[in-house]
């Protein structure tokens, strides 16, 4: 019995080992076959019913989160800040023609003017940015402006202005540059943009936008009519507006979104095209303060600065002229020699042709203010000053013209005194009638003086 007692034993024992062995095997391989729980990706919850460790909060919670995409916050701006315009044509030392010129000794003279004033110089797009809503601009801004494309503003002007920091904008009409003479080269150009002098729009031409083939010389006239004959006005008025800016853009590779009108004249059509274009900003050359939101992005005002009337930029560095609400009533204190007003209605109108040799010459001049009945003087060019009538209630002016009329252009200038201030304005037509004297004398080459600069008149409305 003890041996069989102890057999029994050893083979209790034996398969007690045995399962524990097999027990413990499942266990292994249970281990290795189950499969691995996934790692929670950064910043994502656990999966339903898995336990949360402290090791897994604790990576939860170091892993980065995903940061949630915020603008910046807009600028705070001023909208008590304003700006002034200065537009120069040719700086140059003995020059003739006063009406665009001042000498280089007079330019670097006021930009010294302009900073003992306190004006801070800035570029046009930062104006621009202003109007946007996108950029400050100190309280008391200028920006500089030069027009046509004179090769002064490359020989002369540029180093009184790198003298000084100031950045500038210059405003070409295509067909002057690289006519030589006085003109600005597309290379010249090159190296201005180059250098971050801003380049935009004056037109194709300079022709008044309102009568296409005026106040030009002989040749632009002719090329102007051409393009009214094969385009159509509205075509040549699209080349104008519109092209010159695709030329601009295509030859020097920059954005133009600044104009200017040649003479500071308009109307709505000009206006219409303008808006088409693309444009952001369109000058004229009625002095005014400039703020954020007015005048209109398209009857933007600025000084034109000449040595015959240093009254402009005396007027500018006090920033009076036009105030802020523009040429179209606005205040009607105006500077020297500015444009009267946009809202002028003459006869003859801007720009028409008439047949009457002696036609009545009339104005009203209720836009141009307050005026002395004692100061008001009219002036026809070839006539001298006129004996014309002057009515304080109606604010009409009319003369009727007496000798017969043989010149194919005439001016008419209007000088006054509106509290205490000269103002003036003009208006130019044309002449077809009996005893027409006929020229073949081409006008002097190059820009035309910003002093002939128009109002812009709306047509007077036709009697039923």
């Amino acid at each position: 019995m003890g041996l069989l007692n102890r057999k029994i034993a050893f083979i209790a024992l034996a398969a007690a080992l045995s399962l524990s062995g097999c027990n413990k095997i499942r266990s292994i391989a249970g281990k290795q076959a189950a499969p691995a729980t996934p790692k929670p990706a950064a910043g994502a919850p656990p999966a339903a019913g898995a336990p949360a460790t402290a090791a897994a909060a604790a990576a939860t919670s170091a892993a980065p989160t995903s940061p949630v995409s915020t603008p910046p916050p807009a600028p705070a701006i001023n909208k008590n800040a304003s700006a002034i315009v200065l537009c120069y044509h040719n700086i140059e030392d003995g020059s003739k023609m006063k009406a665009l010129t001042i000498s280089n000794a007079e330019f670097e003279k006021q930009l010294q003017a302009i900073k003992d004033n306190n004006f801070t110089v800035i570029g046009m797009q930062d104006f621009l940015a202003y109007r946007r809503g996108e950029k400050e601009i100190p309280a008391k801004s200028l920006v500089i402006t030069i027009d046509d494309g004179w090769v002064s503003g490359y020989t002369n002007a540029w180093p009184i202005l790198k003298k000084f920091g100031y950045p500038f904008t210059l405003f070409i009409y295509v067909n002057y540059i690289g006519t030589g003479g006085k003109s600005l080269s597309w290379e010249q150009l090159a190296e201005m943009r180059d250098a971050g002098v801003d380049i935009q729009s004056h037109t194709y031409s300079h022709s008044n936008l309102r009568a296409p083939g005026t106040a030009v010389d002989k040749r632009t006239h002719d090329l102007v009519m051409k393009d009214v004959a094969t385009l159509g006005q509205d075509g040549w008025l699209r080349k104008e507006v519109v092209e010159s800016k695709l030329v601009l853009e295509k030859q020097l590779g920059i954005r133009c979104n600044a104009f200017a009108y040649p003479f500071g004249i308009y109307n709505q059509k000009a206006r219409d095209m303008v808006k088409e274009a693309g444009y952001e900003a369109a000058f004229t050359v009625y002095g005014q303060q400039l703020h954020q939101s007015s005048p209109a992005f398209d009857l933007l005002g600025r000084y034109a600065v000449e040595a015959a009337k240093p009254q402009i930029f005396t007027d500018a560095m006090k920033m009076i002229g036009g105030g802020s609400g523009g040429p179209v009533g606005g205040p009607t204190s105006s500077v020297s020699a500015q444009i009267a007003a946009a809202s002028m209605v003459t006869r003859p109108m801007e720009g028409e042709t008439i047949t009457d040799p002696h036609p009545v010459i009339r104005a009203n001049l209720a836009t141009m203010g307050e005026l002395d009945p004692t100061s008001v003087l009219m002036r026809v060019s070839g006539l001298g000053q006129v004996k014309a009538k002057f009515d304080p209630a109606t604010k009409n002016i009319e003369y009727r013209v007496t000798e017969s009329m043989r010149d194919p252009t005439y001016t008419v200038i209007i000088n006054a005194k509106a509290g205490g201030k000269p103002v003036e304005t003009r208006w130019t037509f044309n002449y077809k009638g009996p005893g027409v004297m006929s020229t073949s004398t081409p006008a002097a080459a190059g820009p035309v003086s910003a002093a002939a600069a128009t109002p812009e008149i709306k047509p007077a409305k036709k009697k039923k």
